[in-house]
């Protein structure tokens, strides 16, 4: 019982920490403490760029511990984030403090032709240290890849899970092994993978512990274009924070372009099966096509060119499943048609969280994001699209939904739902009984950009700088001591040889008098026989 009581103490204590952390970052910055540091990261996109402003205090001095990088935020703790138009100025002079740390600076850069981005690459190169006092190499301005993008959220995610901080007892661990020869396996805190499927594509991360041992050299280079290794620590040569995270982007797979995927293929396929059979079916609303993927009762039309079908929605839920997992384009055990490669996950021993359509398939309509439950879900999704259209559209009215809810959302929840559960199993083979994916908008109540991660990545080897300041401070006292101790020795030794000298001085003095007295006594005595000696004659 004693045991418990203290665990459950030091488990409370734990947990409070980490809160009061949390709670720390949401707080306005103090924007005069002279000993932050500043750093900008710029997202630069086609209709616009946001200016991203992070800060972070002096490093503790550890080596295995990064630097504690937050985003800053206004009197109103709001974080900083400026977005700006094409064209439009960024008045950074505004902020003096910034300037006067001398941020480091990221761009990354979604342009058009190769020719315009070398251009405004090098323009950039050449301008920003002659317009600010910037902390600004070559290297902090690129056109980054969906890879890239992808490698950064999986870290800004872990960073403000925690999830590169040392294991305590309670945490979950892992053992990992790197490429360096001879090298033991390594005991950390486990890290989570993460899946964002937005509208257009779909993205998954994780880490990959082991070692992977490929089949053939094609199935090695295909691993190698989807597996990214890199080193978050301060030193080279320690191995504490080297992380092997899978990524890859499925372009197409996104919830919108999946929906847009499978009417495409009921419009071609009607058709054909129209003029083969010389049928109606979907050419007017008398005669839709039975979508199974649409809530009973609902009427949709779909335009291609100069074709039109109608839909009515069926809300068989088992035969949407049916009806979109061929779009997962299975090839050989592994998603998409070109066998994209996929690293093996311990499913017995990882974690996940869900993101965008993952958390809103769950929670917009169904009322059930977070902790993910395949049973509970499926029932979830499947009395949804069994329910009538006149129904859904009521509780809509009701507000019986999520704020973010629309008609929208309505109408296409039946599919996505199906589609989100095909991605996760039969896609990315996740077991039915998986008891570690969470679906979350949010992490610790904040939005977690790439930008995050990107700058942490950027920035990983300024520790160096701290860490050498701190080891000359620890090594002047500590050679003060030394110094101290050894002249201190050294006078001693010094009054020793002088006390010893006095007393072979004094000495060599009694023994020069007890000679001369010894020669006086002789002749005094030599003396004395003399005068003896004369008297007798």
């Amino acid at each position: 019982l004693l045991i418990k009581t203290l665990y459950n103490s030091a488990s409370k204590c734990l947990f409070s920490c980490r809160y009061l952390s949390v709670a720390e970052s949401m707080e306005a910055t103090d924007v005069l403490n002279p000993a932050l540091n500043y750093g900008i990261v710029v997202d630069c996109g086609s209709s616009g760029s946001r200016v991203f402003v992070y800060y972070w205090p002096p490093h503790n001095g550890n080596p295995h511990t990064l630097l504690d990088i937050r985003q800053m935020r206004d009197h109103d703790h709001k974080p900083v984030v400026k977005k700006i138009k094409p064209g439009e100025e960024v008045k950074l002079s505004h902020h003096p403090v910034i300037l006067k740390h001398k941020p480091v600076i990221k761009q990354s850069l979604a342009l058009g032709l190769l020719s315009q981005q070398a251009a405004i690459l090098e323009d950039l190169v050449t301008d920003v240290p002659l317009e600010f006092d910037f902390l600004f190499s070559s290297s902090h301005a690129e056109v980054i890849s969906g890879k890239q993008e992808g490698v950064y959220a999986w870290i800004g995610i872990n960073f403000v899970l925690g999830r590169f901080d040392h294991a305590d007892e309670e945490d979950a661990t892992v053992e990992v092994t790197t490429g360096s020869q001879n090298q033991r396996p390594i005991s950390r805190r486990r890290t989570v993978g993460i899946m964002d499927m937005g509208g257009a594509s779909l993205q998954i991360a994780y880490e990959v512990p082991s070692a992977i041992t490929f089949n053939s050299p094609e199935e090695e280079e295909a691993g190698k274009s989807v597996l990214a290794e890199f080193n978050l620590g301060c030193d080279v040569e320690h191995t504490q924070h080297v992380y092997r995270v899978y990524v890859t982007t499925f372009l197409g797979f996104g919830g919108n372009m999946a929906r847009q995927r499978y009417e495409d293929q009921l419009v071609n396929k009607t058709f054909a099966k129209n003029r083969f059979l010389t049928a109606q079916t979907g050419l007017s609303e008398e005669k839709p096509y039975l979508d199974p993927c649409l809530p009973v009762g609902l009427s949709e039309s779909v335009v291609r060119g100069n074709h039109t079908l109608h839909l009515r929605g069926q809300g068989d839920w088992a035969r949407c499943q049916e009806a979109v997992q061929p779009f997962l384009g299975l090839h050989n055990g592994t998603m998409s048609p070109g066998g994209v490669y996929q690293a093996p996950i311990n499913f017995s021993n990882s974690e996940f969280y869900g993101f965008s359509e993952f958390y809103y398939c769950m929670e917009d309509v169904l009322r059930i994001g977070g902790q993910y439950d395949s049973d509970k879900y499926s029932r979830a999704a499947k009395d949804y699209c069994s329910t009538k259209w006149s129904t859904l559209k009521q509780r809509l009215d009701d507000q019986l939904f999520a704020q973010q809810a629309d008609i929208s959302r309505l109408k296409y929840q039946c599919f996505k739902s199906a589609w989100m559960y095909e991605v996760l199993h039969s896609g990315f083979r996740f077991p039915t009984d998986y008891p570690s994916l969470k679906t979350a908008q949010l992490v610790y109540d904040k939005e977690v950009q790439w930008t995050l991660g990107a700058i942490l990545f950027k920035t990983r080897f300024l520790p160096l700088r701290d860490l050498q300041q701190e080891t000359l401070r620890q090594s002047h006292p500590s050679w003060l001591r030394s110094s101290f101790v050894y002249n201190h020795h050294l006078f001693s030794l010094c009054i020793l040889v002088v006390v010893l000298a006095i007393l072979l001085y004094i000495l060599r003095l009694r023994r020069i008098h007890q000679r001369e007295q010894r020669q006086a006594e002789a002749l005094n005595l030599l003396w004395a026989e003399e005068g003896e000696e004369g008297s007798k004659d």
